[in-house]
């Protein structure tokens, strides 16, 4: 893999060139930025800017611009900084903002044709496909459980997501009996060589039995039987050493900076 060439056709397809992540999200390009607005419980954001070359208090001036575009929706907004963005010092100017940066992520991502994609889940576990609100319920209350946080934006995005457009995502939940234990899903964006895999998460007492290695092979040979060429991850701590052996490469960091307004 070409890292340097992959990373600039993820930068053009999935955020120079980003779509629309939900029904009721609109992408526009203003001054500089590519940034989503969603309804109130989905992603609102700053995807990818071009601010590189630009005076400082042009910096400083687009971001005032997106804190007051998204402040007065009364929409709390995330800018998602990756490692390669410039200027080199846009991580400072959004804390000066009044952004609070969330812990960094490993953009990792594999070539579907040279995974290893033989990882089946463990004896007792059933991976089975989330279509309604049930198994909604069923993937949110796992989620909620690996990761604790609140995951009310999931529970409602994803039900309208499967309604509107179910060829756009995968979800998942895996079950031990009747006892849902892990889930994830993948996000597919139609015209781009890239699916995103995201929300992987199990429960504490079953972690270590290779149930996340099982949801990984698992969507990348739906991706792969679905044409896409990449899969994308923004890998935790926890999960790049498991990703790695199943032979993604990091290419860059990514870090959520969060404005809430006051």
């Amino acid at each position: 893999m070409d890292h340097a060439a992959v990373l600039a056709q993820y930068d053009r397809d999935m955020r120079e060139g980003a779509r629309p992540d939900g029904p009721g999200a609109v992408v526009e390009h203003a001054d500089g930025v590519v940034r989503q607005t969603g309804p109130e419980q989905g992603w609102n954001g700053v995807l990818w800017s071009q601010l590189s070359g630009r005076a400082e208090a042009d910096v400083d001036a687009v971001i005032t611009d997106q804190v007051r575009y998204f402040t007065g929706l009364g929409r709390e907004f995330e800018w998602k900084l990756y490692g390669h963005d410039r200027p080199a010092d846009l991580g400072g100017r959004l804390r000066a903002a009044g952004f609070t940066a969330e812990p960094e992520e490993t953009l990792m991502i594999a070539e579907c044709g040279e995974l290893r994609l033989d990882a089946a889940p463990p004896e007792g576990i059933e991976l089975r496909p989330v279509t309604d609100r049930s198994g909604v319920d069923l993937m949110v209350d796992v989620h909620e459980q690996a990761f604790g946080t609140d995951s009310s934006q999931l529970r409602h995005q994803l039900p309208a997501q499967l309604d509107a457009d179910p060829d756009t995502v995968v979800a998942v939940v895996a079950l031990a009996g009747d006892v849902p234990v892990s889930s994830a899903r993948m996000e597919l964006t139609p015209g781009t060589r890239f699916a995103g895999l995201w929300g992987g998460g199990t429960v504490p007492a079953w972690r270590g039995r290779g149930i996340y290695r099982a949801l990984v092979a698992h969507r990348a040979r739906i991706a792969a039987d679905r044409g896409y060429r990449y899969l994308q991850v923004d890998a935790t701590d926890q999960s790049r050493p498991i990703l790695g052996r199943l032979g993604f490469v990091p290419l860059t960091t990514t870090t959520p900076y969060v404005y809430a307004p006051r």
